[in-house]
């Protein structure tokens, strides 16, 4: 049974989806808020659908924080329609961007689709080695033998995005967005800096070498 987690201040809105969704078999836990959106991030939801519009946090700083938890698809409900508010959601964490007014079969097959591609990529990227290492895309860990190495969920952002296109070239401030977030406010510089660094450290007791430094360029995981 798939789990959907629904927020949206509208509780006529919330109701309609959460009646439907479980008519077609999915348990669905629902918020009317942002903080209580984050309470129920604890039922571990395999897609959320996250309006924009919310009475005690934007839906767009509510993603961000969302995305530091969970790696699930994210589906943005809203009426509003200018292109800006789609690249900021998009460029936040978001998966896709549904229109309200919508028809709520169109919104259950968008569901179906992203949670049928979110399980081919578990499928084809779930366990990984690199010489010594390997790293369980799906559990969200990395080791060595039977043993974990203690990653944070940053570092492991950032593993997973420079070992799943390997040999390809990231600038620092690329991995930042990507990891820390569009709009995130901070040095891109010093952060990914640090947090590769700590990578490293961590990764020395397999003599995992794998994230090399192209200089004047950024960071790649070795082919």
């Amino acid at each position: 049974m798939n789990k959907i987690l629904v927020v949206d201040d509208e509780l006529g809105i919330l109701n309609f989806i959460k009646l439907y969704f479980i008519d077609k078999g999915y348990e669905v836990f629902e918020a009317s808020c942002g903080i209580e959106a984050l309470q129920k991030l604890c039922y571990e939801p395999d897609i959320i659908l996250l309006d924009i519009m919310m009475p005690d946090i934007d839906g767009i700083e509510l993603c961000q924080l969302i995305r530091n938890k969970v790696a699930c698809p994210i589906l943005f409900l809203s009426a509003k329609v200018e292109e800006q508010d789609r690249i900021r959601g998009l460029a936040v964490g978001g998966d896709d961007y549904i229109l309200k007014p919508f028809f709520i079969a169109e919104l259950y097959a968008r569901v179906e689709a992203h949670l049928r591609r979110e399980k081919r990529q578990i499928s084809n990227t779930t366990i990984k080695y690199y010489g010594k290492l390997w790293i369980d895309y799906m559990a969200k860990q990395a080791g060595y033998s039977d043993e974990v190495i203690n990653l944070t969920k940053k570092e492991f952002d950032i593993v997973e995005l420079l070992s799943t296109n390997k040999g390809q070239a990231f600038s620092k401030e690329r991995i930042y967005e990507h990891v820390w977030g569009y709009n995130a406010e901070g040095d891109a510089d010093v952060a990914v800096t640090e947090h590769i660094k700590r990578i490293r450290k961590k990764f020395e007791r397999v003599e995992a070498e794998c994230i090399e430094t192209i200089w004047g360029i950024g960071y790649r995981w070795k082919k």
